[in-house]
């Protein structure tokens, strides 16, 4: 697999931009362009809306070479990523990824906050579950393009379900932590292996948000 040259992260609900994991891939990036490699990160806000997420992520990547071109994506973050892969014919990283949005998230309707700024309010619409069910992506059709990461202990999603939504790809299955995945920092080299870059170096500390 060529050396990625481009780069998307995508947050799950109701996270933002400045998710722990966001940030954590957002400094090894920027610390690898000081050291010269010529790398593209884009991590946006992405809207409630699912049909108008992906309009916005086509429009954002649209001149990206499809080749060296990666999406890493964390729960719902992880559907749009395989939603992205699967049209575009990038190479997926999933955390955790929400393979049943259209049925998970319904309970959701109505008006909710983000994480990382609680006096950000917006509103989960119904018609928003038909559009989960327009975009869905399963089954993949190129298991080699895909890496996930799932843990055992996801108190969110059922690890099982998520298992079998990514058939045969490289597949890190961790024995407990949990959905933001805490312990991320811990598996961040088998990312970076996978993706083709440089090791990130020590640790750091920090909690690990969706």
């Amino acid at each position: 697999m060529p050396t990625p040259t481009h780069i998307l992260y995508l947050h799950g609900f109701r996270s933002s931009p400045r998710s722990a994991k966001a940030q954590r891939l957002a400094g090894i990036v920027q610390g690898l362009q000081t050291q010269g490699l010529d790398l593209t990160w884009a991590c946006p806000q992405l809207p409630p809306s699912p049909a108008q997420a992906v309009k916005e992520l086509r429009a954002l990547t649209s001149d990206w070479p499809p080749h060296s071109s990666v999406v890493i994506g964390s729960s719902l973050g992880g559907f749009y990523a395989t939603v992205m892969a699967q049209a575009l014919g990038w190479r997926a990283a999933v955390i955790n990824p929400a393979v049943a949005p259209a049925r998970d998230l319904a309970r959701y309707i109505g008006e909710q906050t983000e994480f990382h700024d609680p006096q950000a309010r917006f509103f989960f619409k119904p018609e928003f579950i038909d559009e989960f069910k327009a975009l869905a992506p399963y089954p993949i059709t190129d298991p080699s393009r895909y890496w996930a990461l799932i843990a055992q202990g996801d108190e969110v999603l059922n690890w099982r379900e998520m298992v079998a939504h990514y058939p045969g790809v490289e597949l890190l299955l961790l024995d407990g932590s949990d959905h933001a995945v805490s312990d991320f920092d811990a598996h961040l080299p088998a990312l970076l292996h996978w993706l083709g870059l440089p090791d990130a170096g020590p640790a750091q500390n920090g909690t690990i948000t969706v």
